[in-house]
């Protein structure tokens, strides 16, 4: 777990086994299978291609099934936060307007700013979570990401 600050520029987080080992290999296995199928079709070439459709959505499935409950868990994080943050008018119109990806870009304001911010997407409900980051000033980190 790296104590680095986290800032807009660096918060990204990447697994080295999962970006650069197993989802390109089961990228290129999947390719692989697609073209030796339609150069020579048959029941290995078949039985070879349905193996790597299956291996791709393991490997898709085990990182983004996790990723889904993370982003529940924030959502329930930050709704909490803003009841003892922000006043019970706006944090109601928070509940209301945001969607999921509203309460993970918002994560990572500071309590200081979190009131302005919330305002804003409230105010311009169709911001995007890059565009929102990019706004925070004072940024508050996460390191127990998946």
């Amino acid at each position: 777990m790296s104590k680095t600050p986290q800032t807009f520029a660096n918060h990204t987080q990447f697994n080295p086994l999962y970006h650069y080992f197993t989802s390109p290999l089961a990228l290129i296995f999947l390719v692989w299978s697609i073209t030796r199928f339609f150069k020579t079709p048959g029941y290995d070439t078949g039985y070879f291609l349905v193996g790597a459709l299956a291996l791709f959505g393991v490997v898709s499935v085990a990182r983004l099934s996790p990723l889904r409950a993370q982003d529940r868990l924030i959502r329930l994080e930050e709704q909490l936060r803003y009841q003892r943050l922000l006043s019970p008018a706006l944090a109601d119109k928070a509940a209301a307007t945001f969607s999921p990806r509203h309460y993970i870009a918002l994560r990572f304001a500071s309590d200081a700013e979190l009131a302005g911010l919330v305002e804003n997407v409230i105010a311009n409900p169709t911001m995007k979570g890059r565009k929102i980051k990019q706004q925070i000033t004072t940024w508050r980190p996460d390191y127990f990401r998946v």
